[in-house]
């Protein structure tokens, strides 16, 4: 970002030290393009501002569930309407189980997301997103282990497709 914003300022001083007034007006247009992107790279910046940090006792409590090969942490996933703070999923052949720490948020609309997006990659659409910490660690630990998540194709394509949905 640091480099946006000097071409930025090295565009509007070359701007007020010209007095040809087409390239002022190229000079602006060029500043004005150049703010595009980088308030394409600032965005999801400002909304991590609003989201804290897991705790550390939560990140402690989920590794001890002999499931850490296939925990995500702290990821925001987002589509057009919806931000999910997660601060731990569990991918497992039997589905997708996501903490959000955010009481507020409308789990069904997030797992009606999920499960659309899971079903377009043609993977197992059982995704549950749970918003008690107790009850996520809980079903955390009912859960059977299985075996390595890299030896879990379709649980690798989950992995990944839940990166790709998070900033």
């Amino acid at each position: 970002m640091g480099i946006f914003l000097a071409a930025i300022i090295a565009q509007l001083i070359a701007r007020s030290m010209t007095d040809w007034e087409a390239m002022k007006n190229v000079l602006t247009v060029s500043a004005i393009l150049t703010v595009l992107p980088m308030a394409n790279l600032a965005s999801p910046l400002l909304v991590m501002l609003r989201i804290p940090s897991m705790s550390r006792e939560l990140y402690e409590k989920c590794r001890q569930s002999g499931q850490e090969e296939r925990l995500l942490y702290e990821l925001v996933i987002t589509s057009k309407d919806l931000i999910l703070p997660v601060d731990a999923v569990l991918i497992h052949p039997s589905g997708t189980i996501c903490y959000c720490p955010k009481k507020d948020i409308s789990t069904k609309k997030a797992e009606e997301y999920l499960n659309g997006m899971l079903g377009k990659w043609k993977l197992n659409k059982n995704a549950r997103v749970i918003t008690e910490e107790r009850t996520f660690l809980k079903r955390l630990g009912a859960m059977p282990h299985a075996c390595g998540l890299s030896e879990d194709t379709e649980g690798t394509y989950a992995a990944e497709l839940l990166k790709n949905l998070s900033i």
